[in-house]
């Protein structure tokens, strides 16, 4: 029996298959689950242990789009709790703080000067939706460049700050009403729990010939990270399975499954140029940075390694 701060998911969120397999299960208030979320949360706040009594984490696969999933996933009260109290919002405000230095601020201006040159369009005559927005410093370097910058988020703190910033907020129902250039999702797909829904829904808010970014954890060995099933392996180490994390990170994609929800929503995968990407190159600090800068545009656009797609609306 499932838990009441639940929702067991029947089929693939992203194709709505029903062909799915459990590749890995334990429970989340006891053993090696627990105590990687004790671990990872006790920087940000703390767990309410007694949410999870009796529930159980279970990673899916889809058969048909490659999609591994979580199959019981936070309802919408647990959500709360998840996002707003056991991730404190000041605590979090101030941690990013800590990662927001200038190659911070350098790679946002850099991706929104490479998007505005693709869409072929003037920087004050780009409209632009940032959908989960966090604290709004993506939408905020939009508005930098004097586009019309527009966010969505869940959290009251996060929303009073990005209007403070100036950043117009709109809510789910308003969507269809616009006409984005393009609509941002960095690290949002990963958190959604009807991901193929919510594209759906997205995509009537795109003017024809828009894009829509998804940019989402990527973990290229994510078969044999699974095979390892190592819980104490740090986010950005060999071994770390924070690309399919406990409640949080639901939905772990594939390049495959992209493929499949863009033609489930009439959208198309285009690339941004690596002409493009390299006239737009902000950050040069060291031989490191420069290397990198060379080879990351193959890395994208050739070998396609990391998650970052752009669908236009046909």
């Amino acid at each position: 029996m499932i838990s009441q701060w639940f929702v067991e998911r029947k089929k693939c969120p992203a194709c709505a298959s029903a062909e799915f397999k459990t590749i890995y299960e334990n429970a989340y208030d006891k053993g090696p689950v627990k105590e990687y979320l004790d671990d990872f949360y006790s920087a940000q706040g703390r767990v309410e242990h007694e949410y999870l009594k009796d529930a159980q984490y279970a990673l899916c696969e889809c058969k048909s789009c490659g999609l591994i999933f979580q199959r019981d996933i936070p309802n919408d009260h647990l959500m709360e709790r998840l996002y707003e109290h056991w991730m404190d919002p000041k605590k979090v405000f101030e941690l990013n703080k800590k990662e927001e230095d200038l190659g911070y601020y350098a790679r946002y201006a850099q991706e929104v000067m490479q998007i505005i040159s693709f869409l072929k369009k003037e920087p004050s005559s780009v409209k632009i939706l940032d959908f989960g927005m966090g604290w709004a410093k993506w939408a905020m370097m939009v508005k930098a460049f004097g586009g019309d910058a527009y966010g969505m988020e869940l959290s009251k703190e996060r929303i009073e700050y990005a209007k403070a910033n100036g950043i117009k907020v709109i809510n789910w129902d308003e969507v269809p009403s616009h006409q984005f250039d393009l609509i941002n999702t960095e690290q949002v797909f990963e958190h959604i729990p009807e991901p193929l829904e919510t594209l759906k829904h997205l995509s009537k808010g795109l003017k024809s010939g828009g894009l829509i970014k998804i940019s989402v954890p990527t973990a290229n060995d994510i078969e044999r990270r699974l095979k390892i099933m190592d819980w104490k392996a740090q986010k950005g180490t060999a071994n770390s399975l924070n690309a399919v994390s406990p409640l949080e990170h639901i939905n772990y994609y594939r390049r495959r499954t992209f493929t499949e929800m863009a033609a489930k929503t009439g959208l198309q995968e285009v690339q941004i140029p690596i002409s493009i990407q390299r006239q737009f190159i902000t950050d040069h600090r060291g031989l490191k940075q420069k290397i990198k800068n060379f080879v990351f545009p193959f890395y994208i656009n050739v070998l396609k390694k990391r998650n970052y797609v752009f669908l236009r609306k046909v």
